[in-house]
This record gives C-alpha cells, sequence and structure tokens, in this order.
C-alpha cells in the first residue's frame, strides 16, 4: 500500500476497511469532557467489548436464580462452561481446539507448563529466553531453576541484541544452540517482545530447538489476537498467553495454555494436578486415583472463574465473526502506516526500534525517545493518546484492528509532531 500524509488519506482508508463496524462494539475511553481517547494501549488492556455486560449478566441471573443447579441447568451450564472457548480461540492460535484450554492466569500456565517440559538433568538443565523477556518469565525461570536445584547464574542463557543493537539475531540464538549443544533442556521465548515488540520465528525456533533435543515454549502475551502463530504446525511444545491485552476480557482475566497433542497421551510427563484435569467420567468419584483428561484440559486444575470466563467468551464471539485473517491483514496495514507517518516527522529525538517487516512485528510499534525522557509520553497522555511508557526509554504504540482507526493513527501522530 502506497501511504500518505494527510487526513482525507485516512478517512478513505477507514471507509474502505472491512472491519470498520467493530468499533462500534467497543467502549473507547473518554476525557473528562467525554471526548473519546485515542486509545492505543491495547498492548496493556484491551477495551471493553460493549456485550460483556450483557454475558456476565446471564451468569450473575443463573446464580441468583439456580444456585448451585446452575452448573448443569445454567442458560450457559457452568460445568462445561471453558469447553466452548476452546474452538475459538484455537482458531485464534491455529491449535486444534483439544489442544487448547483457558484456564488459570498466564504466569501461573507458565510454572504449570515448565513443571512438565523442564526436566533438567545433569547434564542437560539450561533455559535459553530472550534477554529483554518480560520480568515476570524471568522470575519465573529463575524460580524454577532453584526448585530444580540448579543456580540461575550458571542455568539460565539469554539471547541478547548485538551491542549497539535493539533486536535480537536469529543467527545468534543458532549460535547458543551450537555452543551450548546438549546442556540447553528448554528454549523459552516471550513473542511477541513486549519492549521491542519483535516478533521472533516460531517454526524456525522449535526445529532448532527440537534439532537439539531440547523443548521449546512461547509466552504469546502479546502476540495473541494480532499475530498467526499457527501453533500446531509450527509444533512448539507449549504456549501460554493472558486474554485482557488484544483479547480484550478485562483486568487480570484468565490466561490460555496450548500443549502440543503429541504430549497428551504421554504417562509419563510429569505435571502439578488438580481436580478439573481429572478424567470427566470419574471426577466426582472422590476416591479414584488421578487419570488426566487425555488433551490441554488435563492440566486444570481448577473449577474456572465462570464471570471472568463470560468476558472472554464475548471477545471471543467478536474475533470469530470478524475473523484472523482480517484482523491480522488490518493489523500490518495500519500499523505500517503509523510506521509511515512517524518516520515522515524525520526527528531525531525519537525512533522506532521495532522491525520494519511486518512479518517481524505484530501491532505494537516500539518508539524509542532520545535521552530516556519520559515527559515526551506524558505530554502525549495529556493530548488525549494512551499509550504505555518502559524503561527506559520507550514509549509503546499499539493500534489494535478491531477498534482503532486509520484517522486515529493520522491524528496521533498529527498531536506528537506538535509536541515534538
Amino acid at each position: 500500500m502506497k501511504y500518505e500524509n494527510n487526513l482525507a488519506f485516512a478517512k478513505a482508508q477507514d471507509q474502505q476497511d472491512p472491519l470498520k463496524s467493530y468499533r462500534d462494539q467497543f467502549y473507547i475511553p473518554v476525557d473528562n469532557d467525554e471526548n473519546e481517547l485515542i486509545y492505543f494501549c491495547g498492548n496493556s488492556l484491551g477495551c471493553q467489548p460493549k456485550v460483556v455486560a450483557q454475558y456476565i449478566e446471564q451468569e450473575l441471573n443463573d446464580w441468583a436464580n439456580l444456585g448451585v443447579e446452575g452448573h448443569f441447568d445454567a442458560e450457559n451450564p457452568w460445568m462445561p462452561y471453558h469447553e466452548e472457548l476452546a474452538k475459538p480461540m484455537a482458531e485464534i492460535v491455529g491449535a486444534k481446539p483439544h489442544e487448547v484450554v483457558v484456564m488459570n492466569t498466564l504466569t501461573t500456565n507458565l510454572h504449570l507448563m515448565m513443571v512438565s517440559f523442564y526436566n533438567p538433568t545433569k547434564k542437560r538443565h539450561k533455559i535459553v529466553i530472550e534477554s529483554d523477556a518480560f520480568p515476570s518469565d524471568k522470575y519465573a525461570v529463575e524460580s524454577q531453576i532453584r526448585q530444580r536445584g540448579f543456580n540461575p547464574n550458571d542455568t539460565l542463557i539469554l539471547w541478547k541484541p548485538r551491542e549497539g543493537e535493539e533486536l535480537c539475531r536469529y543467527e545468534d540464538l543458532e549460535a547458543i544452540v551450537k555452543e551450548h549443544g546438549e546442556s540447553i533442556a528448554l528454549l523459552l521465548i516471550g513473542n511477541t517482545n513486549y519492549y521491542s515488540g519483535q516478533f521472533y520465528p516460531i517454526q524456525k525456533i522449535t526445529q532448532l530447538g527440537h534439532a537439539n533435543g531440547s523443548k521449546v515454549g512461547f509466552d504469546l502475551a502479546h502476540g495473541v489476537g494480532n499475530i498467526m502463530p499457527n501453533l500446531h504446525k509450527n509444533g512448539p511444545d507449549f504456549a501460554v498467553w493472558c486474554t485482557y491485552k488484544y483479547l480484550n476480557s478485562g483486568p487480570g482475566s484468565l490466561g490460555g495454555c496450548f500443549v502440543h497433542e503429541r504430549h497428551h497421551k504421554d504417562e509419563k510427563i510429569q505435571r502439578f494436578t488438580g481436580w478439573w484435569g481429572q478424567n470427566k467420567d470419574t471426577r466426582f468419584n472422590m476416591r479414584k486415583g488421578f487419570d488426566p483428561i487425555p488433551t490441554a484440559e488435563g492440566w486444570q486444575l481448577s473449577n474456572p472463574p465462570i464471570l471472568s470466563m463470560a468476558a472472554v467468551k464475548a471477545s471471543l464471539a467478536i474475533f470469530a465473526q470478524a475473523g484472523m485473517k482480517n484482523i491480522r491483514e488490518k493489523s500490518e496495514k495500519i500499523t505500517g502506516y503509523l510506521e509511515f507517518l512517524i518516520d515522515d516527522l524525520n526527528n531525531d529525538r525519537i525512533s522506532i526500534i521495532t522491525p520494519s517487516d511486518p512479518t517481524q512485528r505484530g501491532c505494537q510499534l516500539s518508539i524509542q525517545v532520545k535521552n530516556a525522557d519520559k515527559s515526551l509520553h506524558e505530554q502525549l497522555t495529556n493530548a488525549g493518546v494512551i499509550s504505555d511508557w518502559r524503561e527506559p526509554d520507550v514509549i509503546r504504540v499499539a493500534p489494535a484492528p478491531l477498534y482503532n482507526s486509520y484517522q486515529d493513527v493520522f491524528e496521533m501522530v498529527e498531536r506528537l509532531k506538535n509536541i515534538l
């Protein structure tokens, strides 16, 4: 697409946008005068779908009227409620429905996956993560290493950008795997990277790890709902993600988990267990030994929180209607437009560190600010643009395809230009 730096072009793109009607299905935050803000913070908390209240109200009414019988007699029975989310979530991440389950929160799921897929030995105990992994991932990994009796200083390997660069190079990951070889037990990569916005090649990393005899997992918190990870085809052992960012399920809402089907019937696999992962036919026979469901559901611990799950269900219905292919296509175009306009400012105070290649990024552009001055972000906020700041020097801006417009992008950059 050939972009133009004018409002007429932005409005024309909005008129032609096949997803333009979806904006009306979301509440856009407003200022004190009830004017809509330019909300580019879907990478931290997505906007609320208007239908969420209706979904939650249904469950509140059934709880009030039915009590415990709602598990079986509610309009949407609570016992199998999570099962209804598997297919639409699987379509978003490119998996088979039985490989996906909505449960817990992201870091809890990450710990559960490492229990199963990080099996260190004296010879093979190292974990590789990107150096700028989200802090919670690093904390979780370090604690798992200590729990297994190893020292993170010896066991944790960081995949780093080269000196003077901001992005990780795949060939440097290859060099790490070649150097450490059979001592690597797990490659665990955050995708896309929360700080730089870089999207790492899932299939290539998976093949690299598996060829080395290592397990491979991904944290898709900043990718799910805006990239197409094709998890089943690309073949990682597991993946985890949250749903409150691009999937718009509300603050602190549930996470999602993928376990490739080749592991479902592995009786030797280690896992932490709970009654909701038990064979459904014997789940309520309290004196039976643990017999895991032979799907991703077998990693569940407890019965799901229905009110939070209702919000997930509401958002997934919108995604199913819009289609991930359409969402991804718009994402590439609208993010490309944002990049074009920022580059056109030609201002040496800022630069974009996110890859320019659309296949190597999601919705997010990371704007690096010279001299790490947070005042620019604060001025942008005061100008009615909601983005976020990540230390030491980045403003993250993420136009979400379902509810952001090309006009949003144009007006955001105009306000940025005035501030600069």
